[in-house]
């Protein structure tokens, strides 16, 4: 396709109802999750902060998944890769700063909890925990809670292709079946849960299970964002139509280690590593920007320098920021007696 000076519909985000200006965004959210981990490894190498769990590659599917839902209406339960996905339902660069820093400023848990463990009221993110998959059943109760309000509200969870072997992910599909609720449901499938490949985690799909439990279960290459999108596009108009749950399994990779503290190199080769990097969809989808008329190198250089900018200031407050007080530890752990003026 060659690159032309304006846009028709002969476009496949035209297609699928995508705006020029959102396909734009999603491109944009896609880059700034990109660096944001990037900024993320470089502080934990250098000693400034202490842990960092990548998710890159994986935010073009991400992104494309967020743009399908319902910012002000939806409820979203992410899993700790999820940067894309949260900085694109308006989390901020800052804020995520806050928590890799472990600052009391952070929305999610005022730097109790490691990275990644997301939670901000005001965007409808519901606080995820430390053990995988406990945030599936949480997903399907605010499902069951939109349906008995009768709210025209989604649930979305996700959760790596490990977590699905857990017994919270049957439980929540089981259920979500039964009452056919507003859910959809996403594992992330990229290839291990921590050292252990997929071959000897599970036999099958992962999205063939959804048959068991009475909805659809749909299998999507993570490395195509447009498909992505039309595939939660329509779970999405399924659970508001009140059809029930939908189970997407996004087959991805992830080509960075579990987190900063793996070595990836004692279970898996450089060589598989690179096969999969060279697939990388976040700078096809730029070149399909630059095909239709939408993109060029100089927006590319502002937007870098943009991000930069953006990335540098997130640091620095993050890095100056204070920690929590430790008169504070306890708050909102425990209930506190207002007459008394005691916890208890």
């Amino acid at each position: 396709m060659t690159q032309t000076n304006s846009v028709t519909n002969d476009t496949r985000h035209a297609a699928l109802g995508l705006t020029d200006e959102r396909v734009v965004q999603m491109y944009e959210k896609m880059m700034l999750a990109r660096r944001f981990d990037e900024r993320g490894q470089l502080l934990q190498r250098a000693g400034k902060v202490n842990f960092h769990i990548s998710g890159i590659t994986q935010e073009p599917s991400q992104v494309a998944m967020a743009f399908a839902m319902d910012k002000e209406k939806d409820w979203f339960l992410p899993y700790y890769r999820d940067y894309a996905f949260v900085l694109s339902v308006g989390m901020t660069v800052k804020e995520l700063m806050l928590s890799l820093f472990a600052k009391a400023e952070d929305p999610n848990s005022a730097g109790r909890q490691m990275p990644g463990h997301f939670g901000c009221k005001r965007l409808r993110i519901v606080t995820g925990s430390s053990p995988v998959t406990t945030q599936v059943p949480h997903a399907v109760g605010f499902a069951l809670t939109a349906k008995m309000r009768g709210e025209s509200s989604v649930s979305i969870v996700s959760f790596g292709e490990g977590s699905s072997n857990q017994g919270d992910f049957h439980e929540g599909c089981n259920f979500a079946g039964v009452m056919k609720l507003p859910v959809i449901f996403v594992c992330q499938n990229n290839g291990y849960a921590i050292s252990i490949p997929f071959s000897k985690q599970s036999a099958g799909k992962i999205s063939d299970r959804a048959l068991g439990y009475g909805f659809p279960g749909i299998r999507v290459d993570g490395n195509d964002p447009f498909e992505v999108y039309r595939v939660f596009r329509e779970a999405h108009e399924r659970a508001l139509a009140g059809e029930g749950p939908t189970l997407i399994e996004i087959m991805t990779y992830r080509v960075t280690p579990h987190s900063t503290s793996d070595n990836d190199m004692a279970y898996r080769t450089k060589e598989e590593v690179d096969a999969h990097r060279a697939k990388d969809s976040l700078p096809a989808f730029r070149s399909y920007l630059e095909s239709v008329g939408l993109w060029s190198e100089e927006k590319e250089q502002e937007l870098q320098a943009n991000i930069r900018k953006e990335l540098d200031e997130a640091t620095e407050y993050g890095e100056r920021a204070p920690y929590q007080a430790v008169e504070d530890a306890f708050r909102y752990v425990y209930a506190e007696d207002a007459e008394a003026g005691e916890v208890r």
